[in-house]
């Protein structure tokens, strides 16, 4: 058996990967392949009208309030999607840097208007979260990372934001727990490390951020338009939408994303308790800002890391390999991760501190 910690392309939900695979075959007993049914006919009319539905839902939020695309480009596509469509000269960008995707957020955004950093923790390797800055701007939005897949923080609470609409890239710990949702101005995710294949990106937005959109912008990059035609403008990734779907599903079925933050924490404590109690490991980031999603660790003899991984692929734990910014080794633990994948780590930490200590 393989338990796979990949950061992404992720593990998602065996009752996902099969019900996917069948509708590939036969979806909903039409007779045709999901892959080739009309992005605009009636089977996946509904299963669009489901799928920007369910974040809501899960989320807590509005449909009065907010509304959901689906699109691509991946999660960097939004990094300057949401400079371009909202920056001004009276509506600026503040950016806290917590490590290499709002590296590249704030990169592209430079390229759409004025904006300003408020904070970073580069300075350390980004292993802690700033939480020391200025918040008393105005207007205009705040954008952060709320989980850093290789550096293994999170944000335990909502950044300081004062009077800005807060912008999220949110990829790698959607729907692993609740959020006090209304805070927010746009939360985008790339699918594909807690929520669905690679292909598609969830956007979802205020209404009333929808009405500042600026003019002018080419079509495919204008959220209005998008929504407009409900993430149908032109043909929208068919099959990632509704993998993505089922496992909104599959969270919802097993209690939503209260019951997702109650497994994940399970899981993530019993990790960060193995790495502080054994001998050969130390813990990446600083210990409140931790990852619930992406334990990073490393090993204090350096030339044990070839065999620690190859004791762990022997295990069937896969993907452990750390980032190269970091080292080591990472454990990613989305929610389809269960509790005996972790138990297999666990397990296979202690083995080889026997043999080596």
């Amino acid at each position: 058996m393989k338990y796979n910690f990949s950061a992404g392309p992720a593990i998602l939900p065996k009752e996902v990967f099969s019900e996917a695979a069948q509708a590939v075959t036969d979806y909903d007993n039409t007779g045709l392949s999901l892959l080739e049914l009309s992005h605009r006919g009636p089977e996946f009319t509904a299963i669009l009208d489901e799928a920007v539905r369910l974040p809501l839902e899960l989320l807590g939020l509005s449909e009065d309030d907010y509304q959901c695309l689906f699109l691509t480009g991946g999660a960097s596509s939004q990094f300057f999607m949401t400079a371009m469509n909202l920056l001004n000269e009276n509506y600026h960008g503040y950016y806290i840097d917590t490590g290499t995707w709002s590296t590249k957020a704030i990169k592209e955004a430079k390229l759409f208007g004025k904006i300003e950093v408020l904070a970073s923790s580069k300075e350390d390797n980004y292993k802690s979260i700033p939480k020391k800055y200025a918040s008393s701007k105005s207007s205009g939005y705040l954008h952060y990372t709320s989980n850093n897949t290789i550096f293994g923080t999170q944000y335990q609470s909502l950044p300081d934001h004062g009077a800005l609409d807060l912008i999220c890239d949110m990829s790698s710990d959607i729907f692993s727990r609740p959020l006090p949702g209304k805070n927010y101005g746009i939360i985008y995710a790339g699918a594909q490390k807690n929520l669905g294949p690679a292909g598609t990106t969830l956007v979802i937005i205020k209404k009333s951020l929808l009405k500042q959109i600026n003019s002018g912008l080419t079509s495919m990059l204008d959220y209005k338009i998008h929504a407009a035609k409900n993430s149908s403008f032109n043909t929208p990734p068919v099959f990632p939408i509704y993998v993505s779907l089922l496992t909104m599903r599959w969270i919802k079925n097993n209690g939503g994303v209260e019951a997702m933050a109650k497994r994940n924490q399970q899981k993530a404590e019993a990790i960060y308790q193995e790495i502080e109690r054994n001998n050969l490991f130390d813990g990446f980031a600083a210990k409140e800002d931790r990852s619930y999603m992406n334990a990073t660790f490393t090993i204090k003899q350096k030339d044990l890391e070839e065999q620690f991984l190859e004791d762990c692929a022997n295990a069937g734990v896969v993907g452990i390999k750390g980032h190269r910014s970091v080292g080591g080794f990472r454990a990613s633990i989305y929610n389809a991760m269960d509790i005996q994948g972790i138990n297999k780590l666990v397990e296979v930490m202690k083995a080889f501190e026997s043999k080596h200590s």
